[in-house]
């Protein structure tokens, strides 16, 4: 390392990365006499120049306002000293020499020898606050490094310093002008022996702490002042008692359910059951620093105690699910397929130590571990924008990881690329991770390539806290300090509890197949309560007697449990405990409702999203937009699909509905046909959306460019969406064909979280869609995934076929629209109607400057709705007995179909549209069966025969004819293709040329 690297990083770094300069620059240099830098002096060039020159006039002004080492270096300066002569580096500071080679000259004087000893200190402290973490306390088994290294850094060794045992009795002054903790400039000495002891007792006991990655000094020092305070640090013999209760709560549950459900998974959090009473401390801190809701997420691992002994969810309810009988009845409420009881979810609301009042919720999630995560952040985020919590303090993110997944899944690291994006954030989540120091059956070392799996926290510059397991005083303070780092600063925090998993995989599974090691260690080892209780005893805070008349008190409670669980009946606010009052669920009938809005209201809103502030300069080409959106207003007529768009919306907001769109590039639009929001070209930071300005009683607009993410983004949307039904939640995927980078997230909870978990949500997905020539990656949404994963029979023609009885039954909707008033229409179906599904919608991306996709206002007003299927209304057509053929299609294809059409003068084809695919609309094609007697079906789509729709629709196209004949649609299409298209622009249209000529002959 060169000198600036090390001696100005470790002594002048050290008091803060950010120092404002202590006086104004000096006009001259520090010494006339030097040209260049002596590599000694290497520290007065470069970026530190100004630095050194700042402080010299401070030296200048009071010498005992810089560090005794620089006051020496100062004061040879102004003696006149050469260059090479003013600073001799130590020993591990020699430029240019081996950290052991150098030597400190004979000649040096002793006030230089002791400035030099005591910045060798201060590089010693500097590396315990960098290091002592490598060397913590901190598995409870004894076998393994935390940070999969069991060595001692060079850098904590005393002899890297030039020190000697015969040092450790020397005295060394260690003021540290800027900082805090013990090692505040408060002029004091101390031997080394006693700093040594202090720095391992902060930093490398039963904690180690990583914090010196942050670039903040205001955060660096505070979290140096609480780990380096700790005399003041003490829990009562009250808190203790308290914490014992909740450690016994919390391992006698996993007892009690071992000897009762022996056979059963339950993934019990034995080896780790100081999870509990660390959680219940960060809840008592947080609702004193005025938290009033905690919505968390975690993984099956210690799921049904977290459930039991922190959200409070009852002991009944648990019991019934282990025997089979916790689905509310069908006659009241419709159950789903369920989920096993460690996927499930549960909001309560509980009593902290002080008597204070806290929600807790806990999200249900699939078994892909940290999928949840983004669900949480988003659902947090709603809380607070229903509450106008803008400062963040009233709702709060805690999420529970396992080690292996921590560092292993892609998501933890894009949720916590959200924590500071000014339309993610949720003023910092709590991270707990329950370190197993084992995966699966997979190591450490084969499972990661960095030291911790908490590495990827230190990203955002989050602090991480490792801490014993089996010490519950260390745990239950690193939540405290978590709490108060989160109220202090809203930034994510990690605590990394290093324990063990008593089992394996789950109770059924034998881990000695591969961890015979580590599961030997574990058959010896006392629990955490026995260690703790006999803590207690021995410091007097508790007798034998006592601690074994609580363990006796906590299993009879649970007995009692489990006898009243037998004839428990679970209520509906017990499985649905966020139940949005008025959505109803699909064994109730909804009404249904129209979509039109009043002309003179659409006028008022048009002229509303068609104005700009006279003073903002937008850029040339938007305030063309702008101009020819008002004369869409002003004459009805040619209304576009960004205006159809921002109308709906325009609409919702003066409801009272919240809508927010967030995604890839969503303020401008992808294909640049949006402009939400417009940027003044001269004021740069100004920007002005018109959907924010309609009205002052209007509800909050949001559009929000999002990170380069689809999985967390899509997920913090989702749960977003399922905070409050009174919204318009909106995705969109830059291109619908990225939208799979995500498929987790749609695959376990949009298409069948209601299902299982009975969570209904209106999410809209917008994913551009169409075959374009633009390769196989910018033209397909997949289309075929969602039609697949939609829930209705093939061959059943459904009774309950009424607009809304057949939407209710339905798990989400998708469609593929043609006109902006349908468009708007369906935007405006998602929050009128009385439940909530996910609509899938494959947007255009050409359609939305072609000249014929343009509606009327007549198309918006009252009377009018969504429309499921468009028939084909041309007046050229002959009488429909004469029709030889029905061609239906969905999407863009239709009007290359009618541009063709028209091109040849056909009268004897007709084209039907089917806009909305899933839940497919049986009644229209019933009827279209029966108007067209002598037609014949044809479906048509852009998409390869593989892929599409045709799968879906050709089964259902029969089911829906067969009352009146029989049915059998041709298919005219692209061939089957692995590739979602062809990459070469001629292909494409010979393919499309080909399958327009198959429709239409």
């Amino acid at each position: 390392r060169n000198l600036y690297s090390s001696a100005m990083r470790s002594a002048l770094l050290h008091v803060g990365r950010r120092l404002r300069p202590l006086t104004p620059q000096l006009a001259r240099p520090l010494s006339s006499k030097a040209t260049t830098a002596h590599p000694f002096e290497s520290f007065l060039s470069g970026n530190a120049g100004n630095y050194v020159d700042d402080m010299y006039a401070a030296y200048q002004a009071d010498p005992s306002s810089v560090h005794a080492s620089w006051k020496a270096v100062f004061a040879r300066v102004d003696a006149g000293a050469p260059p090479g002569a003013t600073f001799t580096p130590p020993p591990t500071l020699n430029a240019g020499a081996s950290l052991r080679a150098a030597a400190v000259p004979a000649t040096e004087m002793v006030g230089a020898k002791e400035a030099s000893d005591s910045l060798k200190v201060m590089q010693l402290i500097h590396a315990y606050q960098n290091r002592g973490h490598n060397i913590a306390d901190l598995d409870p088994l004894g076998i393994y490094d935390a940070d999969l290294d069991g060595s001692m850094p060079m850098d904590l060794e005393i002899a890297n310093y030039g020190f000697t045992e015969a040092d450790l009795e020397k005295e060394f002054n260690i003021e540290n002008v800027g900082a805090s903790g013990f090692l505040a400039s408060d002029g004091n000495k101390m031997k080394l022996k006693d700093i040594l002891a202090r720095l391992q007792q902060v930093y490398s006991q039963a904690i180690g702490v990583e914090f010196m990655h942050i670039w903040d000094f205001d955060q660096v020092n505070w979290l140096r002042e609480q780990m380096e305070t700790i005399d003041t640090f003490q829990f009562t013999s009250k808190e203790r008692l308290r914490m014992l209760d909740r450690l016994a709560r919390s391992h006698h549950f996993e007892d009690f359910l071992a000897s009762k459900y022996s056979t059963v998974k339950r993934f019990g959090l034995e080896g780790c059951e100081v999870l509990i009473p660390g959680m219940e401390e960060l809840l008592d801190a947080s609702s004193e620093l005025g938290v009033e809701n905690v919505i968390m997420g975690m993984a099956h691992r210690g799921r049904l105690n977290v459930l039991a002994n922190v959200v409070n969810k009852p002991m009944e309810h648990i019991f019934c699910e282990f025997q089979g009988t916790a689905s509310p009845s069908p006659d009241d409420d419709f159950s789903g397929s369920g989920d096993v009881k460690y996927h499930l979810g549960m909001s309560h609301t509980r009593t902290t130590a002080s008597g204070k009042k806290v929600n807790v919720s806990l999200v249900a999630n699939p078994s892909h571990l940290e999928a949840a995560n983004p669900v949480v952040e988003g659902k947090t985020r709603a809380k607070q924008h229903y509450a106008g919590d803008d400062e963040r303090n009233k709702s709060m993110s805690v999420l529970i990881h396992g080690d292996a997944a921590f560092s292993g899944q892609g998501v933890v690291f894009e949720t916590m690329g959200l924590s500071d994006l000014h339309g993610y954030t949720t003023g910092g989540t709590i991270h707990f991770v329950i370190n197993n120091q084992i995966g699966f059956t997979t190591d450490p070392r084969s499972s990661r390539s960095s030291p911790y799996c908490t590495d990827v926290a230190k990203s955002i510059q989050a602090p991480i806290f490792h801490v014993n397991g089996d010490d519950v005083d260390s745990v239950a303070r690193v939540c405290r300090l978590a709490a108060q780092w989160r109220h202090r600063f809203k930034r994510d925090v990690v605590i990394d509890i290093v324990c063990y998993r008593k089992h394996g995989h789950n109770e059924i599974d034998n881990p000695m197949f591969t961890q015979p090691q580590m599961y030997t260690a574990i058959k010896k080892q006392k629990p955490t309560l026995k260690i703790y209780s006999e803590k207690l005893q021995q410091e007097g805070v508790i007798t034998a007697e006592a601690t074994k008349q609580l363990s006796t008190e906590v299993v009879a409670g649970l007995q009692t449990k489990l006898d009243a669980s037998r004839t428990y009946v679970p209520k509906k606010s017990d499985w649905l405990a966020s139940n949005w009052k008025g959505m109803l669920p699909m064994n109730i009938q909804a009404q249904d409702l129209l979509t039109g809005v009043e002309r003179e209201t659409l006028l008022k809103l048009g002229t509303a999203l068609t104005s700009l502030p006279p003073d903002l300069k937008p850029h040339k080409k938007v305030g063309e937009l702008y101009v020819n959106r008002g004369k869409m207003i002003d004459s009805g007529k040619g209304i576009d699909w960004a205006l159809g768009e921002q109308l709906a919306w325009a609409s919702l907001l003066l409801e009272g509905n919240h809508v927010r769109i967030s995604g890839q590039d969503v303020e401008r639009g992808t294909f640049s046909h949006r402009h939400a929001v417009v940027h003044d070209q001269v004021n740069w930071p100004r920007k002005y959306s018109p959907l924010a300005n309609i009205d002052p009683a209007q509800a909050a607009f949001v559009a929000v460019n999002s990170s380069l993410s689809e999985f967390a983004v899509l997920g913090f949307e989702l749960g977003y969406a399922l905070e409050n039904p009174a919204s318009l939640i909106m995705w969109e995927a830059q291109f619908g064909d990225f939208s799979n980078t995500a498929q987790c997230m749609i695959d376990q909870f949009i298409s069948s979280g209601e299902q299982k978990w009975l969570r209904q949500s209106g999410l809209v997905m917008l994913l551009p869609h169409g075959f374009e020539g633009q390769g196989p990656e910018h033209s397909s949404a997949r289309l075929e995934r969602f039609l697949q994963m939609s829930d209705d029979d093939e061959d059943e023609f459904p009774e309950r076929i009424g607009r809304q009885q057949q939407a209710q039954a339905a798990n989400w909707a998708v469609v593929n629209v043609t006109t902006p008033a349908n468009y708007f229409h369906v935007l405006r179906r998602q929050v009128v109607r009385e439940f909530r599904k996910p609509l899938i919608v494959m947007s255009p991306k050409s359609l939305l400057r072609h000249r014929l996709v343009k509606s009327d206002i007549e198309d918006f007003l009252p009377g009018t709705r969504f429309h499921r299927y468009l028939a084909d209304e041309s007046g050229d057509l002959q009488p429909p007995e004469k029709i030889r053929k029905l061609v239906l299609c969905s999407g863009k294809v239709y009007y290359d179909l009618l541009a063709e059409r028209t091109k040849r003068g056909l009268t004897d084809v007709a084209i039907g549209r089917c806009e909305q695919i899933a839940p497919f609309p049986h009644d229209h094609i019933q009827n279209e069966a029966a108007k067209y007697p002598n037609a014949e079906v044809v479906w048509c789509q852009e998409e390869p025969k593989n892929a599409g729709s045709w799968a879906y629709v050709r089964p259902r196209i029969i089911t829906a004819a067969k009352a009146v004949r029989e049915w059998v649609p041709t298919y005219a299409g692209r061939s089957p293709s692995a590739a979602a298209s062809t990459g070469h622009a001629s292909a494409h249209a010979a393919q499309q040329q080909e399958l327009i000529n198959k429709a239409l002959s």
